[in-house]
């Protein structure tokens, strides 16, 4: 039988860091039943093109970010190769990720700079990176427990629903500046998401708004002043941060989302390579928050694990973190153009719009799936006002001053989950007027007596 699993003494002839990687097989075939493992690879040629296909699978959506935020892609696409390289090293390569922008992060970088600038946004973000890498440290010294404990089902699934519900307001004001693009770019992103099962279909958001920076060049909706003046060969543009406590409420709610994103990256490679990853999950945390960190401290994005390349990953059973270095060597080399940068950012706001539509409604069923997966009874009356006071605090967006602090939407209805739910659990204790809010939809109610 094929094995699948990497032994104890695989791993202890890894050369350190996990930047070595022994040939699988005959380098060239994948046989049934078998996997390509984190320290594994395939021929460098077909290593390359997996790498390749990689940044094509990211491509689409990290670019988004810095196209709805303002800051440049080049930057942006820079520090993901880099964040990548970094979370390879920090896992020892045996988680493989490519760390693209983080849909998490829109809301709270458009509010921070409209309130205040670009340089105070892009130190929220350190922030936020810097509590990730300790939150990632309490981790791996503690275990995951305590932060289940925390935030159940109920109240991260809230979380993850409002962030991107919040950002209704800004997709219909991207996709009203032109209706007829923004209408190709939801039509084009749906169809294709059910054309094939191949990587085409993984992909939709990038094909999606290609289809519609077409028909936006079409309409004479691009200007290609920039692009044609722009050299092939530059520096990205680096903007230093400006910490400011102001901001920090809108930046801490999306640690939470990013822990959520890691900690379901890692269980799902372990689930499709019958690794036990338990003991990188910390690992994964810090990495990730270093990579958020540095991103901020240099004029990007921050960074989260893609799902879309686990997409990747699935269909070609190769979780090789060989061909993750070449997709962040891809990406770095891409970055290094300032042409292919201002092209990137001629993508019109119908574009934005139409893609936004879809992302931000998808990030707000996010939130709903983690309830369905968890089983979470939302009849009980402590789940159900948990969601409902969090949800309409972030999509309405309501706002609190206090001093020089001002609470935004996220901030404030990440709150509300939080205090709200555990305040409740905290009486229902005693009064046991409701059954406990954790036991899931379809485990029966204890009898009393």
């Amino acid at each position: 039988m094929p094995r699948m699993t990497e032994t104890d003494e695989d791993r202890a002839t890894r050369p350190p860091f996990g930047l070595g990687w022994r040939l699988h097989g005959d380098g060239r075939t994948v046989r049934p039943g078998e996997v390509v493992l984190p320290g594994e690879r395939l021929a460098w040629p077909r290593t390359i093109g997996l790498g390749a296909q990689h940044v094509v699978a990211m491509f689409g959506a990290t670019f988004l970010v810095p196209l709805l935020t303002g800051l440049p892609p080049a930057t942006t696409l820079f520090f993901s190769g880099i964040g990548t390289m970094l979370f390879l090293v920090v896992t020892a390569g045996r988680v493989p990720s490519y760390l693209g922008s983080s849909f998490a992060f829109i809301a709270p970088l458009t509010a921070a700079t409209e309130s205040h600038d670009l340089p105070t946004a892009l130190g929220g973000v350190v922030m936020a990176g810097l509590t990730l890498a300790l939150l990632g440290v309490l981790v791996q010294v503690a275990g995951d427990r305590w932060l289940r404990a925390v935030m159940p089902p109920t109240v991260t699934g809230a979380i993850v629903a409002l962030i991107g519900l919040n950002l209704a307001p800004s997709a219909k004001d991207n996709f009203m500046a032109s209706p007829v693009t923004g209408l190709v770019t939801v039509v084009a992103i749906l169809l294709v998401t059910v054309a094939t099962r191949t990587l085409f279909s993984r992909i939709a958001i990038l094909v999606g708004v290609s289809a519609g920076y077409l028909t936006a060049v079409v309409r004479g909706e691009v200007d290609f002043a920039k692009v044609e003046a722009a050299g092939w060969v530059g520096l990205p543009t680096f903007t230093a941060p400006h910490l400011d406590l102001a901001v920090a409420g809108l930046f801490v709610p999306v640690v939470l989302v990013l822990v959520a994103e890691n900690v379901g990256h890692v269980r799902s490679v372990a689930s499709m390579t019958g690794e036990d990853l338990d003991p990188v999950t910390g690992r994964a945390l810090i990495a990730d928050g270093l990579a958020t960190t540095i991103a901020g401290a240099g004029g990007g994005s921050g960074t989260t694990t893609y799902a879309e390349n686990i997409g990747v990953m699935a269909a070609t059973r190769v979780y090789s973190t060989a061909a993750y270095w070449v997709a962040a060597v891809v990406a770095l080399l891409l970055s290094f153009s300032p042409k292919f940068g201002e092209a990137i950012a001629t993508v019109p706001q119908g574009v934005l719009g139409g893609a936004g539509t879809v992302l931000y409604g998808m990030i707000g069923l996010l939130g709903a799936k983690i309830w369905i997966e968890a089983r979470v009874d939302l009849g009980n009356p402590i789940n159900l006002m948990t969601g409902a006071v969090a949800l309409i605090v972030g999509i309405a967006d309501y706002t609190w001053t206090l001093g020089d602090l001002q609470f935004a939407g996220i901030a404030l209805g990440t709150a509300a989950a939080l205090l709200g739910f555990h305040l409740m659990r905290a009486v229902n204790l005693v009064t046991g007027a409701v059954p406990d809010p954790l036991r899931p939809l379809d485990e029966p109610t204890p009898r009393s007596g």
